[in-house]
Protein backbone atom coordinates (compact mmCIF):
# COMPACT_ATOMS: atom_id res chain seq x y z
CA UNK A 1 0.00 0.00 0.00
CA UNK A 2 2.95 2.25 0.64
CA UNK A 3 3.98 1.76 -3.00
CA UNK A 4 0.45 2.58 -4.17
CA UNK A 5 0.49 5.84 -2.27
CA UNK A 6 3.87 6.84 -3.70
CA UNK A 7 2.73 6.04 -7.23
CA UNK A 8 -0.49 7.99 -6.73
CA UNK A 9 1.43 11.00 -5.45
CA UNK A 10 3.78 11.00 -8.45
CA UNK A 11 0.93 10.64 -10.90
CA UNK A 12 -1.25 13.30 -9.26
CA UNK A 13 1.51 15.93 -8.94
CA UNK A 14 2.48 15.43 -12.60
CA UNK A 15 -1.15 15.91 -13.64
CA UNK A 16 -1.48 19.04 -11.51
CA UNK A 17 1.72 20.48 -12.94
CA UNK A 18 0.51 19.90 -16.48
CA UNK A 19 -2.93 21.45 -15.89
CA UNK A 20 -3.65 24.63 -17.85
CA UNK A 21 -7.02 25.77 -16.47
CA UNK A 22 -8.98 26.05 -13.26
CA UNK A 23 -11.59 23.64 -14.61
CA UNK A 24 -8.90 21.00 -15.14
CA UNK A 25 -7.59 21.50 -11.61
CA UNK A 26 -11.07 21.05 -10.16
CA UNK A 27 -11.44 17.80 -12.06
CA UNK A 28 -8.08 16.59 -10.68
CA UNK A 29 -9.13 17.47 -7.13
CA UNK A 30 -12.27 15.33 -7.50
CA UNK A 31 -10.32 12.52 -9.20
CA UNK A 32 -7.67 12.16 -6.52
CA UNK A 33 -9.13 13.66 -3.33
CA UNK A 34 -12.90 13.31 -3.72
CA UNK A 35 -15.09 10.89 -1.76
CA UNK A 36 -14.88 8.45 -4.64
CA UNK A 37 -11.33 9.48 -5.60
CA UNK A 38 -8.26 7.31 -6.02
CA UNK A 39 -6.81 8.13 -2.59
CA UNK A 40 -10.04 7.10 -0.90
CA UNK A 41 -10.07 3.86 -2.91
CA UNK A 42 -6.58 2.97 -1.71
CA UNK A 43 -7.42 3.76 1.92
CA UNK A 44 -10.37 1.36 1.83
CA UNK A 45 -7.83 -1.46 1.79
CA UNK A 46 -6.39 -0.46 5.17
CA UNK A 47 -8.78 -2.91 6.87
CA UNK A 48 -6.68 -5.77 5.50
CA UNK A 49 -3.45 -4.42 6.98
CA UNK A 50 -1.95 -5.64 10.25
CA UNK A 51 -2.89 -3.41 13.19
CA UNK A 52 0.64 -2.06 13.68
CA UNK A 53 0.84 -0.79 10.07
CA UNK A 54 -2.48 1.06 9.97
CA UNK A 55 -1.29 4.21 11.87
CA UNK A 56 1.78 4.44 9.63
CA UNK A 57 -0.22 4.17 6.42
CA UNK A 58 -2.83 6.60 7.79
CA UNK A 59 -0.11 9.16 8.50
CA UNK A 60 1.39 8.71 5.03
CA UNK A 61 -2.06 9.15 3.48
CA UNK A 62 -2.67 12.38 5.41
CA UNK A 63 0.74 13.74 4.39
CA UNK A 64 -0.02 12.83 0.77
CA UNK A 65 -3.40 14.62 0.97
CA UNK A 66 -1.69 17.76 2.36
CA UNK A 67 0.92 17.74 -0.43
CA UNK A 68 -1.72 17.35 -3.10
CA UNK A 69 -3.82 20.17 -1.59
CA UNK A 70 -0.76 22.42 -1.49
CA UNK A 71 0.14 21.53 -5.06
CA UNK A 72 -3.35 22.36 -6.23
CA UNK A 73 -3.30 25.69 -4.35
CA UNK A 74 0.09 26.63 -5.78
CA UNK A 75 -1.04 25.78 -9.30
CA UNK A 76 -4.25 27.80 -8.91
CA UNK A 77 -2.22 30.82 -7.75
CA UNK A 78 0.17 30.37 -10.66
CA UNK A 79 -2.64 30.24 -13.21
CA UNK A 80 -4.34 33.28 -11.67
CA UNK A 81 -1.10 35.29 -11.82
CA UNK A 82 -0.54 34.26 -15.45
CA UNK A 83 -4.13 35.24 -16.35
CA UNK A 84 -3.68 38.64 -14.71
CA UNK A 85 -0.43 39.25 -16.60
CA UNK A 86 -2.12 38.27 -19.86
CA UNK A 87 -5.00 40.65 -19.13
CA UNK A 88 -2.61 43.50 -18.33
CA UNK A 89 -0.69 42.85 -21.51
CA UNK A 90 -3.91 42.82 -23.55
CA UNK A 91 -5.14 46.04 -21.94
CA UNK A 92 -1.85 47.89 -22.08
CA UNK A 93 -2.25 51.63 -22.67
CA UNK A 94 0.28 53.65 -24.58
CA UNK A 95 0.73 56.56 -22.18
CA UNK A 96 2.68 58.48 -24.80
CA UNK A 97 -0.49 58.99 -26.86
CA UNK A 98 -2.24 62.34 -26.39
CA UNK A 99 -5.24 62.20 -24.04
CA UNK A 100 -8.79 63.17 -24.83
CA UNK A 101 -9.34 66.91 -24.59
CA UNK A 102 -12.29 67.93 -22.44
CA UNK A 103 -13.81 71.39 -22.89
CA UNK A 104 -12.97 73.80 -20.08
CA UNK A 105 -15.93 75.71 -18.73
CA UNK A 106 -16.02 79.19 -17.29
CA UNK A 107 -18.21 81.30 -15.07
CA UNK A 108 -21.51 82.58 -16.38
CA UNK A 109 -21.65 86.35 -16.86
CA UNK A 110 -24.12 86.73 -13.99
CA UNK A 111 -21.93 84.76 -11.59
CA UNK A 112 -18.83 86.66 -12.68
CA UNK A 113 -20.53 90.05 -12.29
CA UNK A 114 -22.06 89.14 -8.93
CA UNK A 115 -18.72 87.99 -7.54
CA UNK A 116 -17.03 91.15 -8.81
CA UNK A 117 -19.67 93.32 -7.10
CA UNK A 118 -19.33 91.37 -3.85
CA UNK A 119 -15.54 91.61 -3.88
CA UNK A 120 -15.68 95.38 -4.38
CA UNK A 121 -17.94 95.87 -1.37
CA UNK A 122 -16.00 93.40 0.75
CA UNK A 123 -13.00 95.62 0.09
CA UNK A 124 -15.05 98.60 1.30
CA UNK A 125 -15.77 96.89 4.63
CA UNK A 126 -19.21 95.40 3.91
CA UNK A 127 -20.28 91.85 4.75
CA UNK A 128 -22.28 89.65 2.37
CA UNK A 129 -25.55 88.19 3.71
CA UNK A 130 -28.15 85.92 2.10
CA UNK A 131 -31.70 85.06 3.05
CA UNK A 132 -34.84 83.15 2.07
CA UNK A 133 -36.30 83.57 -1.40
CA UNK A 134 -39.77 82.73 -0.07
CA UNK A 135 -40.47 85.75 2.14
CA UNK A 136 -43.27 86.97 4.38
CA UNK A 137 -45.37 89.97 3.47
CA UNK A 138 -44.12 91.71 6.61
CA UNK A 139 -40.42 91.58 5.73
CA UNK A 140 -40.93 92.10 2.00
CA UNK A 141 -43.28 95.09 2.35
CA UNK A 142 -44.56 96.14 5.78
CA UNK A 143 -41.19 96.42 7.54
CA UNK A 144 -39.92 98.47 4.58
CA UNK A 145 -42.63 101.12 4.97
CA UNK A 146 -44.76 99.68 2.17
CA UNK A 147 -48.18 98.98 3.75
CA UNK A 148 -50.89 96.96 1.99
CA UNK A 149 -52.55 100.00 0.36
CA UNK A 150 -49.32 101.65 -0.81
CA UNK A 151 -49.22 102.27 -4.59
CA UNK A 152 -45.56 101.22 -4.71
CA UNK A 153 -46.78 97.63 -4.37
CA UNK A 154 -48.38 97.72 -7.80
CA UNK A 155 -45.04 97.11 -9.53
CA UNK A 156 -44.01 94.29 -7.19
CA UNK A 157 -47.08 92.29 -6.08
CA UNK A 158 -46.21 89.17 -8.04
CA UNK A 159 -45.86 85.54 -7.05
CA UNK A 160 -47.79 84.61 -3.91
CA UNK A 161 -48.15 81.31 -2.04
CA UNK A 162 -50.97 82.73 0.08
CA UNK A 163 -51.91 85.99 1.80
CA UNK A 164 -48.66 86.19 3.80
CA UNK A 165 -46.03 84.37 1.70
CA UNK A 166 -44.53 85.31 -1.66
CA UNK A 167 -41.37 85.04 -3.72
CA UNK A 168 -39.36 88.04 -2.59
CA UNK A 169 -39.41 90.98 -4.97
CA UNK A 170 -36.09 92.41 -3.77
CA UNK A 171 -33.32 91.50 -1.32
CA UNK A 172 -34.28 94.40 0.95
CA UNK A 173 -35.91 92.06 3.52
CA UNK A 174 -32.39 91.04 4.52
CA UNK A 175 -31.73 94.65 5.54
CA UNK A 176 -34.53 94.43 8.11
CA UNK A 177 -33.60 90.91 9.23
CA UNK A 178 -29.97 91.94 9.72
CA UNK A 179 -30.85 95.10 11.65
CA UNK A 180 -33.09 93.06 13.95
CA UNK A 181 -30.26 90.62 14.63
CA UNK A 182 -27.51 93.22 15.13
CA UNK A 183 -29.33 96.05 16.94
CA UNK A 184 -28.04 98.28 18.33
CA UNK A 185 -24.72 97.53 16.61
CA UNK A 186 -23.63 99.31 13.40
CA UNK A 187 -24.54 97.57 10.15
CA UNK A 188 -22.56 97.35 6.91
CA UNK A 189 -23.91 94.64 4.63
CA UNK A 190 -24.80 93.80 1.07
CA UNK A 191 -27.63 91.33 0.45
CA UNK A 192 -27.31 89.35 -2.76
CA UNK A 193 -29.54 86.78 -4.46
CA UNK A 194 -32.42 85.98 -6.80
CA UNK A 195 -35.62 88.01 -6.77
CA UNK A 196 -38.91 87.72 -8.66
CA UNK A 197 -41.30 90.18 -10.34
CA UNK A 198 -43.78 89.99 -13.20
CA UNK A 199 -41.54 91.69 -15.75
CA UNK A 200 -40.43 90.28 -19.08
CA UNK A 201 -38.89 92.34 -21.88
CA UNK A 202 -35.49 93.22 -23.32
CA UNK A 203 -34.34 94.85 -20.07
CA UNK A 204 -36.43 92.94 -17.48
CA UNK A 205 -36.90 89.31 -16.43
CA UNK A 206 -39.42 87.69 -14.06
CA UNK A 207 -36.42 86.28 -12.21
CA UNK A 208 -33.24 88.29 -11.81
CA UNK A 209 -30.39 88.89 -9.37
CA UNK A 210 -30.11 91.86 -7.08
CA UNK A 211 -27.54 93.30 -4.72
CA UNK A 212 -28.69 95.71 -2.03
CA UNK A 213 -26.43 97.55 0.39
CA UNK A 214 -27.06 98.96 3.83
CA UNK A 215 -24.99 100.98 6.27
CA UNK A 216 -26.38 102.11 9.63
CA UNK A 217 -24.35 103.94 12.27
CA UNK A 218 -24.11 107.26 14.03
CA UNK A 219 -23.62 110.26 11.73
CA UNK A 220 -24.06 108.47 8.40
CA UNK A 221 -24.74 111.08 5.71
CA UNK A 222 -25.63 111.35 2.05
CA UNK A 223 -21.99 112.20 1.38
CA UNK A 224 -21.02 108.75 2.69
CA UNK A 225 -23.49 107.16 0.29
CA UNK A 226 -22.12 109.11 -2.65
CA UNK A 227 -18.52 108.26 -1.75
CA UNK A 228 -19.25 104.53 -1.51
CA UNK A 229 -21.15 104.48 -4.82
CA UNK A 230 -18.46 106.49 -6.59
CA UNK A 231 -15.81 104.02 -5.38
CA UNK A 232 -17.99 101.14 -6.61
CA UNK A 233 -18.67 102.70 -10.02
CA UNK A 234 -15.00 103.43 -10.64
CA UNK A 235 -13.97 99.94 -9.50
CA UNK A 236 -16.36 98.11 -11.83
CA UNK A 237 -16.63 100.50 -14.80
CA UNK A 238 -13.26 102.27 -14.79
CA UNK A 239 -11.42 104.93 -12.79
CA UNK A 240 -12.57 107.73 -15.10
CA UNK A 241 -16.27 107.21 -14.35
CA UNK A 242 -18.26 109.86 -12.49
CA UNK A 243 -21.66 109.56 -10.87
CA UNK A 244 -24.63 111.83 -10.30
CA UNK A 245 -27.61 111.49 -7.97
CA UNK A 246 -31.06 112.42 -9.28
CA UNK A 247 -33.99 112.95 -6.88
CA UNK A 248 -36.39 110.01 -6.89
CA UNK A 249 -38.82 108.16 -4.61
CA UNK A 250 -38.62 104.86 -2.75
CA UNK A 251 -40.87 104.10 0.22
CA UNK A 252 -37.99 102.84 2.38
CA UNK A 253 -35.58 105.75 1.85
CA UNK A 254 -35.88 109.49 2.36
CA UNK A 255 -34.41 111.36 0.57
CA UNK A 256 -34.10 108.97 -2.39
CA UNK A 257 -32.01 109.18 -5.52
CA UNK A 258 -31.41 107.38 -8.80
CA UNK A 259 -27.70 106.98 -9.48
CA UNK A 260 -26.22 107.50 -12.96
CA UNK A 261 -22.68 106.99 -14.23
CA UNK A 262 -21.02 108.97 -16.97
CA UNK A 263 -21.38 107.12 -20.27
CA UNK A 264 -18.32 104.98 -20.96
CA UNK A 265 -18.97 104.99 -24.70
CA UNK A 266 -18.98 108.75 -25.28
CA UNK A 267 -17.41 109.95 -22.02
CA UNK A 268 -20.44 112.12 -21.29
CA UNK A 269 -20.63 113.90 -24.65
CA UNK A 270 -23.85 112.17 -25.65
CA UNK A 271 -24.40 109.13 -27.89
CA UNK A 272 -26.99 106.52 -28.83
CA UNK A 273 -26.15 104.38 -25.79
CA UNK A 274 -26.92 107.12 -23.30
CA UNK A 275 -29.62 108.62 -25.56
CA UNK A 276 -27.71 111.86 -25.83
CA UNK A 277 -27.71 112.57 -22.09
CA UNK A 278 -24.14 111.53 -21.33
CA UNK A 279 -25.36 109.45 -18.35
CA UNK A 280 -26.47 105.84 -17.75
CA UNK A 281 -28.72 104.81 -14.88
CA UNK A 282 -27.29 101.97 -12.77
CA UNK A 283 -29.11 101.81 -9.42
CA UNK A 284 -31.42 103.36 -6.84
CA UNK A 285 -30.39 104.63 -3.43
CA UNK A 286 -31.21 106.92 -0.52
CA UNK A 287 -31.04 107.51 3.20
CA UNK A 288 -32.86 104.87 5.26
CA UNK A 289 -36.35 106.05 6.14
CA UNK A 290 -36.77 106.76 9.89
CA UNK A 291 -39.83 104.51 9.91
CA UNK A 292 -37.73 101.55 8.67
CA UNK A 293 -35.18 102.20 11.40
CA UNK A 294 -37.93 102.27 14.03
CA UNK A 295 -39.52 99.03 12.80
CA UNK A 296 -36.11 97.35 13.04
CA UNK A 297 -35.51 98.55 16.60
CA UNK A 298 -33.18 101.47 15.95
CA UNK A 299 -33.63 105.00 17.22
CA UNK A 300 -33.60 107.38 14.23
CA UNK A 301 -32.59 110.17 16.60
CA UNK A 302 -29.37 108.31 17.42
CA UNK A 303 -28.42 106.63 14.14
CA UNK A 304 -28.87 107.11 10.42
CA UNK A 305 -28.07 105.04 7.39
CA UNK A 306 -28.03 104.72 3.65
CA UNK A 307 -29.22 101.97 1.33
CA UNK A 308 -28.87 101.18 -2.35
CA UNK A 309 -29.98 98.45 -4.72
CA UNK A 310 -28.89 97.30 -8.16
CA UNK A 311 -29.77 94.57 -10.63
CA UNK A 312 -26.79 92.34 -11.36
CA UNK A 313 -28.04 91.76 -14.92
CA UNK A 314 -28.25 95.54 -15.46
CA UNK A 315 -24.62 95.93 -14.39
CA UNK A 316 -23.59 93.03 -16.66
CA UNK A 317 -25.46 94.53 -19.63
CA UNK A 318 -23.68 97.86 -19.24
CA UNK A 319 -20.26 96.37 -18.50
CA UNK A 320 -20.29 93.91 -21.41
CA UNK A 321 -22.40 95.86 -23.92
CA UNK A 322 -25.41 93.52 -24.11
CA UNK A 323 -28.47 94.66 -26.01
CA UNK A 324 -30.98 92.22 -24.48
CA UNK A 325 -31.09 90.94 -20.91
CA UNK A 326 -32.75 87.72 -22.07
CA UNK A 327 -29.48 86.57 -23.65
CA UNK A 328 -28.29 85.84 -20.11
CA UNK A 329 -31.00 83.20 -19.59
CA UNK A 330 -31.31 81.41 -22.95
CA UNK A 331 -28.31 79.08 -22.40
CA UNK A 332 -27.18 79.74 -25.96
CA UNK A 333 -23.58 78.51 -26.02
CA UNK A 334 -22.75 80.76 -28.96
CA UNK A 335 -23.50 83.74 -26.72
CA UNK A 336 -21.90 82.37 -23.56
CA UNK A 337 -18.62 81.41 -25.29
CA UNK A 338 -18.03 85.07 -26.14
CA UNK A 339 -17.33 85.73 -22.47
Amino acid sequence: MRDQLQALEKQALQAVGAATSLEELNSLRVRYLGKKGELTAILRGMAQLPGEERPIIGQLANELRDRLEQGLADKIASLAAAAKQAQLAAEEIDITLPGKAFPVGHQHLITRTLEEIQNIFLGLGFNVVTGPEVETDYYNFEALNVPADHPARDMQDSFYFGPELLLRTHTSPMQVRTMEQLRPKPVRIIAAGRVYRRDDDATHSPMFHQVEGLAVDANITLADLKGVLLAFAQAIFGAERQIRLRPSFFPFTEPSAEVDISCFLCGGAGCSLCKGSGWLEILGSGMVHPRVLQLSGYDPEQVSGFAFGMGVERIAMLKYGLDDLRHLFTNDMRFLRQF
